[in-house]
């Protein structure tokens, strides 16, 4: 069993008027074997987890630490935290002009293992990975995520998670932009990858109709930069029923001078 674990996490972005705090001390342990959701309101925090966790360089760590196994990987550079087993699924997949599916994939699946794939073996491997999320295999040939749709974009990035195949999944609001029947594709994807029973998802997301095909062991509600409450997939329903109104407002009390 492997372990993800976010201890007092501080982290700031630089603007215009100076610094600015965005998650002001996150506590949080994912384990192999379990599926974890985050949810919470616009500006909140929850991207600003998952960036932070993948290295992004615009996020700057100012406290607390993010560990795998108890290796620290804030000191590692992204791709170090990706062949340590960590994976990132974007709110918005980017474009790469010039770079095929098919390349793009087999280097990083090189990069991560440390030896190519053998070609004949990894073709195939590609095709049905792409089958599985319903993309024709001629994608293979098209530049990454050019001329994609959202939901091609979002299936692509399942694809990946099931090649690359990481200890850990963070998922930045996979369904956001999804039809439902890309919802459905996407969310067996995960399911399938999960299901493995060794490997960990952190899944971010504003919406519970995901969470109806990806069913959550623990629930986190994001408000404000902090873990304003936990449980388990009840609380889902909880959020689904009575929204976050009752976190912001508790929240905006905190901060509020008496």
């Amino acid at each position: 069993m492997a372990t993800l674990e976010i201890k007092d996490l501080h982290v700031s972005v630089t603007t215009e008027e100076g610094e600015k705090e965005i998650l002001k001390g996150v506590d949080l342990t994912v384990k192999t074997g379990e599926v974890h959701a985050i949810m919470g309101p616009n500006g909140s925090g929850k991207s600003t987890l998952a960036y932070s966790i993948a290295g992004h360089p615009k996020y700057n760590i100012t406290g607390g630490s993010v560990t795998l196994d108890g290796v620290d990987i804030l000191s590692m550079t992204v791709d170090q935290r990706a062949r340590a087993g960590l994976f990132l699924a974007m709110q918005y997949p980017v474009e790469v002009p010039g770079v095929s599916v098919a390349n793009f994939l087999r280097t990083a699946k090189t990069a991560i293992d440390g030896e190519a794939p053998k070609l004949r073996t990894w073709v195939k491997d590609v095709n049905e990975a792409l089958e599985r999320v319903t993309l024709d295999k001629d994608f293979a040939q098209r530049s990454v995520n050019e001329g994609f749709s959202g939901g091609e974009k979002k299936r692509h990035e399942i694809a990946q998670l099931e090649l690359l195949n990481p200890k850990f999944a963070v998922l930045d609001e996979t369904d956001s932009g999804l039809d439902i029947d890309a919802l459905r594709v996407v969310s067996e994807g995960v399911n399938r990858f999960s299901e493995q029973g060794d490997r960990g998802v952190l899944l971010i997301t504003h919406y519970t109709r995901i969470l109806r095909y990806i069913k959550p062991d623990y629930v986190h509600v994001f408000v404000a930069g902090r873990v304003a409450d936990q449980g388990g997939p009840e609380l889902a329903d909880e959020l689904e029923a009575n929204g976050y109104d009752k976190y912001v407002k508790a929240a905006a009390e905190a901060v509020t001078p008496a």
